[in-house]
């Protein structure tokens, strides 16, 4: 083994999990520009498709964004109509974010984009599965390391 080995692509996981990334998102494209949605802007959605309301707080913690990338991602949002923000009545600090019914309706328009992105993707059930719980794990492995370092 030589001294720069540890520098070789071909020895970095964070390269094909970058790659894959990458690539992903750039076949979900076609598919969310018919939703004039953004890949965030979908994860968004999704998050509220399920919880119908938040807190920004909440939200930036459950899909691991900044207050900085969701501020100009729910003003978009809440211009398309898609969400409503709004001070919260206990404590004027926070902003609570709402689905609105058009927002609502979307998620029908949505319903193929997983299909679609699993025939791209062409693994199994079990395979997917395997992936994820891989791919969980180091996230939540990253996410102790950095408390730990806090």
């Amino acid at each position: 083994m030589e001294a720069y080995d540890p520098l070789d692509l071909k020895n970095q996981l964070c390269y094909p999990i970058y790659l894959c990334s990458k690539e992903i998102i750039r076949r979900y494209t076609p598919w969310l520009n018919e939703l004039d949605l953004t890949y965030t802007q979908y994860i968004v959605m999704m998050y509220f498709w399920k919880q119908k309301r938040s807190n920004v707080k909440d939200l930036g913690k459950a899909l691991l964004l900044d207050p900085s990338t969701l501020t100009p991602l729910l003003k978009k949002l809440e211009n398309k109509g898609f969400l409503k923000r709004e001070r919260s009545v206990k404590d004027e600090r926070n902003l609570e974010v709402s689905i609105t019914e058009k927002g609502m309706a979307l998620r029908e328009k949505a319903l193929n984009v997983p299909e679609r992105m699993g025939k791209c993707i062409d693994l199994s059930e079990e395979e997917a599965e395997t992936l994820y719980g891989l791919l969980a794990k180091v996230l939540t492995n990253i996410e102790e390391e950095m408390e730990s370092n806090d």
